[in-house]
């Protein structure tokens, strides 16, 4: 994804409603952006062993490059651990352009816990692997693919974890929608020397906004995964997020508060990034924020120093952090 950093938005019955309204607490359409209120954990434990296991099975499949064998191999297997997992699954195939024409076999993979519910919840992440190492402090490593450990895998494993363990509460009251999108990171790399003004980043989720797996798809709100299991990774305040969702956002940081997880979410502001999350809002208006970390003072890039170099890679995944961003999803859900 293009990273762009801006560090920087009458009866009785009448009666008790009003008054319920005032106190924040009644769910009416003006009331849509406060946080709903949760004040102690909800939902099943978050088992960062299982994500960890989960990350570790895709990055085994190799990099996960677009038209590759392993792209194809890792695709059928998330699509078999979301159908184990008590999913109904489809595959959204699209023969999409990269930034230099080169068509590129893409599926976005879509997993609907209990499709049949029509309140929704969005959860997505992607699960390509960047074919350039172009951020890398080594000139020779620019044209390699990366294990993508983080920046895709770790999304993904948070995704799969939750879904097994819904299918193992079996006491969520609403539909969740995993999305697994496609494409994301073929965008152009920084010794190209054609930049097209788009870079051409989050094609997969650019397509799905366009052609939703169904017509007419509405979810409550969505939540973007993107690399959630970097060491020392804290979650601010996205841009985008902001504009278009900050009733999501209210929500989310609180639930980090309450299950204990706060200092991975500071309220404070990242800055604005283009990724997943923002074709989801701008043409299916589905308010949905980005869980995506920034480094202020990281020198090799505000997104951590294996952002797109040969070091993203399973030494560098934290399962604490894969615990604090599954946990406060988990706590969400169980809120609603």
């Amino acid at each position: 994804m293009i990273k762009i950093r801006k560090t920087t938005a009458l009866s009785v019955s009448t009666l008790m409603c009003a008054i319920t309204i005032a106190l924040s607490a009644c769910k009416s359409p003006q009331a849509k952006s406060e946080p709903t209120a949760m004040h102690e954990p909800v939902g099943p434990a978050f088992n960062a062993d299982s994500a960890y296991a989960f990350c570790q099975k895709q990055c085994d499949f190799g990099p996960r490059v677009m038209n590759s064998a392993a792209h194809e191999r890792c695709g059928k297997w998330i699509s078999d651990k979301f159908r184990e997992f008590g999913c109904t699954v489809i595959e959204q195939r699209a023969a999409l352009r990269g930034y230099d024409e080169t068509l590129l076999k893409a599926t976005n993979i879509i997993a609907s816990y209990r499709p049949e519910l029509t309140t929704r919840i969005l959860l997505c992440a992607h699960w390509d692997s960047r074919p350039w190492a172009d951020n890398d402090a080594d000139e020779r490593n620019w044209r390699k693919p990366i294990d993508a450990a983080n920046d895709g895998a770790s999304g993904v494993a948070v995704l799969l974890e939750i879904a097994r363990l819904l299918q193992s509460s079996d006491s969520l009251q609403l539909g969740v929608d995993f999305i697994c999108f496609d494409a994301e990171d073929w965008g152009t790399p920084q010794f190209a020397s054609h930049q097209p003004e788009d870079g051409r980043w989050a094609l997969g989720s650019r397509f799905w906004a366009s052609n939703p797996h169904k017509p007419g798809y509405e979810a409550r709100f969505g939540i973007l995964l993107d690399m959630v299991g970097g060491s020392g990774a804290r979650f601010f305040h996205e841009g985008f997020s902001k504009r278009y969702a900050q009733h999501v956002i209210d929500k989310v940081w609180t639930a980090a508060q309450t299950v204990g997880f706060g200092s991975y979410f500071p309220k404070a502001n990242g800055g604005y990034v283009a990724d997943d999350h923002v074709p989801v809002n701008e043409r299916l208006k589905i308010p949905t924020i980005d869980i995506i970390p920034y480094y202020p003072d990281c020198k090799e890039s505000s997104f951590g120093h294996t952002w797109h170099t040969m070091a993203d890679n399973m030494e560098n995944i934290d399962k604490n952090t894969l615990r604090a961003v599954g946990q406060t999803v988990v706590q969400v859900l169980f809120s609603e």
